[in-house]
């Protein structure tokens, strides 16, 4: 497949990955706590959606909730809760498009320009997720969903770590020069304030 210069060209599915029990919060489910008058996946839904030609949401629990939005909600095909890779792999395999962009539901500020910037500098990756100076961010993350397999038998074989399998992939990392707080994601009810 030849580099394309814009993803205008290529169809992309995004997932806001909601699926988490949201044992830091408490147990709450982080998606819908509310942070500047609105839940927190609404935040990152209006930065991603117009950077993708479609979006879904994958949760576990309060899915009429998020069906409310008018998007397609799925869930985990793999049970007990396995983390990121459990709601990445349910996309992989319902995906009609080539790509899926992911975003954490906890990052609502995630930059207007993510899923450009990972698709520019992918080069012939499998895999890509966003880097800045201070650290990975493994979840704001470009696959192709030719891996549903391989993360599939990533998963049957107990491994959980999103990091392990993304370079396991022959994934990179892509730099991003925004600054940290583009990137925050609300981990614990502290975060909020």
């Amino acid at each position: 497949m030849g580099t394309v210069s814009t993803t205008d060209q290529m169809p992309i599915t995004g997932v806001i990955l909601a699926g988490g029990r949201g044992s830091r919060m408490g147990g709450d489910d982080k998606g819908l706590i509310i942070w500047q008058n609105q839940p927190l996946y609404q935040h990152v839904l209006q930065r991603l959606q117009p950077q993708v030609t479609t979006v879904w949401i994958n949760a576990n629990r309060n899915i009429e909730v998020y069906q409310q939005s008018g998007l397609p909600v799925i869930s985990d095909t793999l049970a007990d809760f396995l983390g990121p890779l459990a709601g990445m792999l349910s996309a992989l395999q319902q995906t009609e498009t080539e790509w899926v962009a992911f975003t954490s539901c906890d990052t609502p500020q995630l930059p207007d320009n993510l899923i450009h910037h990972l698709w520019q500098y992918k080069g012939d990756a499998l895999a890509v997720w966003a880097r800045t100076e201070e650290r990975d961010h493994p979840t704001l993350a470009l696959l192709h969903r030719s891996l549903a397999t391989t993360l599939q038998q990533y998963l049957a074989r107990g491994d959980r770590k999103l990091m392990s399998f993304l370079e396991q992939s022959g994934g990179h990392s892509v730099l991003f020069a925004q600054s940290e707080a583009a990137f925050r994601n609300f981990n614990r009810p502290e975060d909020l304030i």
